[in-house]
C-alpha cells in the first residue's frame, strides 16, 4: 500500500473508536514502516498527514503522539469552554467591580448623553478621550502625548491593526517563540509569517532577535508575558531597545497586562520613536466592556489610523464614552487596586498548592507557567484535567512552530472564586503525582 492517505484513514478511524487514546505515542517511523510493509518515506507522509489533521501532534525528541481532542474551527483560547472550572481564559471580574462601574456609568444613560455616545467614533477618538486615555497608560516617567493616542474597538483589533500597517502580506514578523495565540490567528488572517525568537527567563533574546533579520516588524510581551508570566528587567529591556534600533525596526508592544506591575515602564518609554503600544480594557475591567488604546509615534499616525479604519477596527463610542467616564471619575483606578491585591491573593494559592512542582511567573500575574513532571505530557494532561472538570492550556496553544512546544501548560487564575481555585489546584496536584499509565488503566 503506497497511498499515505489510506494509511493516515485508518489511524484516524483507529483514533475515532478509541483503540487509540489520547497521549498514545504512535511507533517510531521506520518501525512503523516496517510493520506496514511501506516505505520510511510513506511513513513520515502518514504521520505528517495526521498532524495536518489536528490528530496528532509532533515533539521533538520524544516522538509522535495522539492528541487529547481534534482541534475546533476557533482559535485555541477564543472562547470559554464548557469545563466547570475554567483555568484556561483569564477574565476577572470582582465581585465589588460592577456596583461601581454602573454607578459611574449613570450619567451616560441620560437622553441627550446617550444619543450622542450612539454616534460613529473615527480612530481618533476625541480630546476628552485622549487625554483620558494618556491619565490610565502613564507609568513612571513614560507620559504620552494625547495626540498620539489612537481608539480601537478592543486590543485584538489595535495589535491587527498595527500588523496590517507595518507587515505586507508574505512579509516576515518576529515574535517571541511562545507568544499569544491570537497574534498567531491574526497573521494567518493576513498573511504574516511569523518568526520566533529565542526567550529566556528575562524575556526575548536580542542575539537571537538580531540573527532573524530580514523582519519587518517586531510583536512583544515585555510585562506580565503571556503565556510564560515573566516580566523582562531593565538591563534586557535596554539591550532589546539598542538591537531593535540597530535593526530599524517597528516594534508592536503588547501592554494588556500592564496594570497589574504599575512599577514597570513600557518599552515605548525608551524608544518611543519606533513603538507601538497597545493596551485595552478587557483585563482591567472585563472582556465585554472593553476598549483599545493605541499610542503611536508622531510620524504613523496616519498610517495607523487608516489601517483601523480600512480593517473595521473602529471603536464603539459608548465604549469609549464610558472608559472615559471610569478613567477620570476614579473608578477605574479602584478596580485596578483591587485586582493587583486580588492577583497578590491567588499568587499565594498557587504557591500553596502547587510547592514542590516546576511552577513559574511573576506574582503579580494572572497566570503561572508549569513544567510538567516528566511522566507526563503535556496534551494527555490537559485532557486528564478535562475529565476532572478543570480546563486548561496546553504549550502547543503558544508555539509559534508546531511540534516544537515545551512540556508545560498555562494555568489562569482569575476566573474561579479563590475557594474553586484553591480546590481545582489540589486535584492538579494530585494529578500530576501520579502516572498517567495508571489512570489510563482505572478507567
Amino acid at each position: 500500500m503506497d497511498d499515505y492517505r489510506v494509511v493516515a484513514d485508518e489511524l484516524a478511524a483507529d483514533i475515532e473508536a478509541g483503540r487509540l487514546r489520547p497521549g498514545d505515542r504512535l511507533p517510531p517511523q521506520r518501525r512503523f514502516a516496517r510493520d506496514r510493509g511501506i516505505a520510511g518515506s510513506t511513513a513520515a507522509r502518514v504521520y505528517g498527514e495526521l498532524v495536518r489533521r489536528g490528530l496528532a501532534i509532533g515533539e521533538v525528541g520524544r516522538g509522535t503522539f495522539v492528541r487529547a481532542a481534534k482541534p475546533g474551527p476557533e482559535p485555541a483560547l477564543s472562547e470559554p469552554g464548557d469545563a466547570r472550572v475554567d483555568l484556561e481564559l483569564n477574565f476577572a471580574v470582582l465581585p465589588s467591580q460592577s456596583a461601581k462601574l454602573a454607578r459611574a456609568l449613570e450619567p451616560v444613560l441620560r437622553a441627550d448623553v446617550f444619543t450622542d455616545a450612539l454616534h460613529p467614533l473615527g480612530a481618533a477618538g476625541t480630546k476628552a478621550v485622549r487625554e483620558a486615555a494618556v491619565a490610565m497608560l502613564a507609568r513612571g516617567s513614560w507620559t504620552p502625548d494625547p495626540e498620539s493616542v489612537l481608539v480601537a474597538g478592543n486590543g485584538r483589533q489595535g495589535i491587527a491593526a498595527a500588523l496590517a500597517a507595518f507587515v505586507p502580506t508574505g512579509e516576515r514578523l518576529a515574535v517571541e517563540s511562545l507568544t499569544y495565540p491570537v497574534v498567531k490567528a491574526a497573521a494567518t488572517r493576513l498573511g504574516i509569517e511569523l518568526v520566533p525568537i529565542e526567550t529566556d527567563a528575562h524575556g526575548l533574546v536580542p542575539a537571537a532577535l538580531a540573527a532573524s533579520a530580514p523582519v519587518r516588524a517586531l510583536y512583544v510581551q515585555p510585562t506580565l508575558h503571556n503565556p510564560l508570566g515573566t516580566t523582562m528587567p531593565p538591563q534586557r529591556r535596554a539591550e532589546l531597545a539598542e538591537t531593535v534600533r540597530g535593526l530599524d525596526l517597528p516594534v508592536v508592544e503588547d501592554g494588556i497586562y500592564t496594570f497589574l506591575r504599575p512599577d514597570t515602564e513600557p518599552l515605548a518609554a525608551l524608544m518611543p520613536e519606533r513603538t507601538v503600544f497597545v493596551d485595552s480594557l478587557s483585563k482591567r475591567v472585563a472582556p465585554g466592556l472593553t476598549a483599545g488604546f493605541l499610542v503611536v509615534p508622531p510620524q504613523w499616525v496616519p498610517r495607523l489610523a487608516s489601517a483601523i479604519r480600512s480593517g473595521g477596527w473602529t471603536a464603539s463610542r459608548f465604549s469609549v464614552e464610558a472608559a472615559r467616564r471610569w478613567i477620570t471619575g476614579g473608578v477605574l483606578a479602584e478596580v485596578e487596586a483591587a485586582k493587583r491585591a486580588d492577583a497578590g491573593v491567588r499568587a499565594r494559592i498557587v504557591a500553596e498548592r502547587l510547592a514542590g512542582f516546576q511552577v513559574y511567573g511573576d506574582a503579580s500575574a494572572y497566570h503561572r507557567w508549569w513544567v510538567l513532571p516528566e511522566q507526563w505530557r503535556a496534551e494527555t494532561f490537559v485532557a486528564a484535567a478535562a475529565r476532572r472538570g478543570i480546563a486548561l492550556s496546553p504549550a502547543a496553544a503558544f508555539s509559534v512552530v508546531p511540534g516544537h512546544a515545551p512540556n508545560a501548560v498555562r494555568i489562569a487564575v482569575s476566573a474561579p472564586s479563590e475557594e474553586t481555585l484553591a480546590s481545582a489546584l489540589d486535584v492538579l496536584a494530585e494529578l500530576a503525582s501520579e502516572s498517567p499509565d495508571d489512570l489510563l488503566v482505572d478507567s
